[in-house]
């Protein structure tokens, strides 16, 4: 017997991107088939870096603060730190916040941090179990862990997938009008599609290019045996075992990787290897228990040749697969699902024609060439500068090694772990839903952001009264900002609103936030981008603004 299963959405991949798409999608009321081959969320710790715009879009759908409190102790400093190896000397240390902390100073900051959210240190395999939480509250949404895709067909009215539950083969049929592949780097989605990846592989460095072994394991004993602050993040420099450590649970759990050295057969490596491997890194015989390990390759900077054919998109590392420094790949990902989530249900609602879908791409792509690039960048610098033979020697050529190398890594830390640029300041200048007002946005740079309402960035961020973000002022659609002062019919912008059947919230705010968005106007978008900006006079332009915005072509 086949199940008969039916919704507008089937999203292949239960991971970040698929997980989040369901969030995006169910909180607005649109229905999904999630599927996924494992049997649920992630064991494994994974990533473990979540940058502040993804913590902004978690805050929109009102769990951040419970994804903050996950992890690490909230009091854990979140430190990048560097040695020879960890119960040694230490070369560097990059001081980070705690998450508690970070909640406190992020109503102080400015410039370039100027944000509702700070980044949070915390494995994959939490935030994980939340979003999956939160996405089987949502009416609408359904959740097929253990099963997986086995084919599907394509015509005008939508999708049609063969899926097999893995544990008895049992069959579903399930229709759908849109299919997302977000199934990962050997996606089945894109291999279906016979898309390729573009860009760069198999880049071999002295760190971070070539097998790496990943081994999450438990040591109760580890702090007690480091002579050294905590730290988030435990980086091996030398010339034997370069490594780097994620703390899990700020107790006792974390995430080792470590270069595979030439001779090791990665087919062979056991638990009692993995061990070793931990031991070697930490400079002496810490007891440890090795919960799972395995294999995976660094050097990729690559991103599929399309995103999207027809009624099937890409997502997360189907679209795109990085070298995990500056954390970019998860982070990438969420931000696909949340640009694709407000357009598809857009479309299934009728609000917005097919041809909004078009811009996904449009959008995305660019940022994940842009990304993949940075992560390179930073795996290049990194893993390209070696370790010199003296080192780790007691000598006065020892310590000068450590001297060099802790200048150069502590400059590298900085480089990677402080990159607001990164984070806030991707664009859709390119795109043909927004409407540009002939500007042009700050230079883009990795470690510098300039706040800029130039329209295809990230609407601005101010802190207001009693410590209330703007952003949390905005509509969870759409949000037009207007100015105290300025002479505008509110009447005649619901009207133009109203007339696309459009969910747009006007937020009237103090005079003195004009000078941050340089206009008396500003359309922002579900996702937080700046569509347009315009004057007071321009108000009657709302209508056809708002029809770009909405896919129905420039001028409409």
């Amino acid at each position: 017997m086949t199940t008969p299963l039916t919704a507008s959405v089937l999203i292949v991949g239960g991971g970040p991107c698929g997980l989040m798409l369901a969030n995006e999608l169910g909180r607005r009321g649109v229905s999904a088939i999630l599927i996924d081959e494992k049997p649920g969320t992630a064991f494994n710790p994974q990533a473990n870096a979540t940058q502040a715009r993804t913590m902004e879009h978690y805050r929109r759908l009102g769990f951040a603060d419970e994804i903050r409190r996950a992890g690490l102790p909230g009091d854990y400093p979140t430190d990048v730190a560097y040695f020879t190896r960890y119960t040694t000397y230490e070369l560097a240390r990059f001081q980070l916040p705690s998450a508690t902390r970070a909640v406190e100073m992020v109503k102080g900051l400015s410039g370039s941090w100027s944000a509702a959210e700070l980044p949070h240190r915390v494995s994959q395999k939490f935030v994980e179990a939340i979003l999956r939480r939160h996405a089987e509250q949502l009416a609408g949404i359904q959740l097929h862990y253990g099963h997986r895709l086995m084919g599907y067909v394509v015509d005008d009215d939508g999708v049609t997938a063969d899926v097999e539950r893995v544990s008895d083969g049992a069959r579903m049929n399930v229709s759908a009008a849109f299919l997302i592949g977000a199934d990962g780097p050997r996606s089945l989605v894109r291999q279906s599609l016979g898309i390729a990846y573009g860009g760069s592989t198999g880049v071999q460095r002295d760190f971070m290019g070539g097998r790496m072994l990943a081994v999450y394991l438990r040591s109760p004993g580890f702090y007690a045996s480091v002579p050294h602050a905590q730290a988030w993040m435990y980086v091996c420099f030398n010339r034997d075992r370069r490594a780097f450590m994620a703390s899990v649970n700020g107790r006792d759990e974390f995430a080792f990787h470590t270069q595979l050295r030439p001779g090791e057969d990665e087919s062979a490596i056991t638990a009692a290897d993995a061990k070793a491997a931990f031991q070697r890194a930490c400079g002496t015989a810490i007891p440890c228990e090795v919960l799972s390990h395995l294999t995976w390759t660094a050097g990729h900077a690559l991103v599929a040749e399309i995103m999207q054919r027809g009624r099937v998109f890409l997502g997360g590392d189907a679209a795109h697969l990085f070298t995990p420094t500056g954390g970019l790949g998860y982070n990438t990902a969420i931000e696909d699902a949340v640009n694709l989530g407000w357009k598809l249900a857009s479309v299934v609602k009728g609000i917005s024609p097919v041809a909004l879908l078009d811009s996904y791409a449009a959008e995305r792509r660019p940022v994940a060439l842009r990304n993949t690039d940075f992560a390179r960048r930073f795996a290049d610098s990194l893993g390209l500068f070696a370790a010199v033979p003296e080192i780790e020697d007691p000598t006065e050529a020892g310590a000068e090694a450590r001297r060099v190398a802790g200048a150069y890594l502590e400059q590298h830390g900085r480089a990677e772990f402080n990159i607001p640029g990164i984070t806030f300041g991707g664009r859709y200048d390119s795109s043909p839903i927004i409407v540009s007002d002939g500007t042009r946005p700050p230079p883009d740079a990795a470690n510098v952001y300039v706040p800029s309402a130039c329209p295809g960035g990230r609407a601005p961020h101010a802190w207001l009264e009693q410590g209330v973000s703007l952003y949390d002022l905005f509509g969870f659609e759409w949000t037009l900002l207007r100015f105290e002062g300025g002479d505008v019919d509110d009447d005649q912008l619901r009207e133009a609103a109203a007339a696309l059947r459009a969910d747009v919230k006007i937020v009237t705010l103090p005079r003195a936030l004009r000078d941050l968005y340089e206009a008396d106007l500003a359309l922002i978008r579900p996702d937080q981008i700046v569509t347009w900006r315009g004057s007071a006079s321009q108000a009657g332009m709302l209508g056809p603004v708002l029809a770009q915005a909405l896919g129905h072509g420039a001028g409409a």
